[in-house]
């Protein structure tokens, strides 16, 4: 049987989520990402809106915690598809991504078929290397059909996986299929919707991105920022609120060893939130510093005199914005 096709038969899912179109223009992407939530400039509107046009993966470079990874989620919230997930790390193998064979189930077989007395080797070879004892992982998963269409395939920081898983993800991402030696060529009737992240600890091969179209998410600016802010934590006071985002933006230009991204800006507008802080002192930015920033070196380098100058630097912007 190597060598041949094979084409998924339908899952038996859950309930499928209520399925909606593709968006026909930049435009329509842009609102398919503001109606999750997600406030997007339009170059990454742009290129997932050609991603998803002409089937093609999305590779989303960037810094940790800038939103590349709530991409994906909001893709399978807003198009109605399921999302598979497949985080990376180091020692990642085709038996933890794509498939592997259920030993225990294929040895019960074996001992029935020997007590049965029918034990016939080629035709108990062809049995147990049957779909039935196939186990999937993601991979194998995400090229499954769905009633509610392609599935979307976050295969996330890829950078922490091993250069040889790379080298497997090419059949993948340029066919929409696996080879599975006892079983043969898998194909998906319908290409997933495939994000790949990375948050570029290591450089991937060209051979991977070139089959993907590429986009860099980048820290955004004070006023994307702000409305990223007021949507996802809308309890947040104004005046803290561009406090916050003023300081951050300012914190970003210093010499650190992980500057905060969006998520921590979002966690530390939640936390003085949670405080009931209308507005930042440099009392609090010292005592809070640890939700922000991760590193002690980083935190040690900011508190106390330095957070006051952010600070105040951080106001004059804003005034001077005003």
């Amino acid at each position: 049987m190597s060598g041949s096709s094979v084409i998924f038969r339908p899952n038996r899912y859950k309930a499928p989520l209520p399925m909606h179109r593709i968006p026909t223009s930049i435009d329509e992407t842009l609102k398919l990402l503001s109606d999750a939530g997600y406030v997007a400039d339009r170059a990454l509107a742009t290129i997932l809106f050609l991603s998803l046009k002409m089937g093609r993966p999305l590779f989303l470079e960037g810094e940790a915690g800038v939103g590349k990874t709530e991409v994906a989620k909001v893709l399978s919230e807003t198009l109605g598809r399921k999302l598979i997930r497949l985080q990376c790390y180091e020692g990642l193998d085709v038996s933890s991504a794509v498939y592997e064979w259920n030993y225990a189930a294929q040895m019960v077989e074996i001992r029935l078929a020997e007590a049965a007395g029918d034990a016939q080797r080629s035709e108990l070879s062809k049995d147990i290397f049957s779909e039935r004892f196939l186990i999937e992982r993601p991979i194998l998963e995400a090229l499954r059909p769905d009633e509610a269409g392609a599935p979307v395939l976050l295969i996330d920081e890829l950078d922490r996986a091993d250069e040889a898983f790379e080298a497997f993800l090419l059949e993948v991402l340029s066919d929409n299929q696996v080879t599975i030696p006892e079983l043969g060529t898998i194909t998906a009737p319908e290409a997933p919707i495939v994000i790949v992240t990375t948050n570029r600890t290591r450089e991937i091969h060209d051979a991977l991105k070139r089959r993907c179209l590429y986009h860099w998410v980048d820290y955004p600016d004070a006023d994307r920022e702000l409305a990223i802010v007021a949507n996802k934590v809308p309890g947040a006071p104004q005046r803290l609120a561009s406090e916050i985002v003023a300081f951050v933006q300012r914190l970003r230009q210093e010499e650190l060893f992980k500057k905060p991204g969006v998520a921590e800006t979002l966690d530390w507008a939640t936390a003085l939130t949670e405080l009931d802080r209308l507005a930042l002192d440099p009392e609090t930015v010292t005592d809070t510093l640890g939700v922000l920033l991760k590193y002690q070196d980083d935190i040690a380098s900011i508190e106390g005199s330095k957070a006051k100058t952010l600070l105040d630097e951080a106001r004059a912007e804003l005034t001077a914005a005003e």
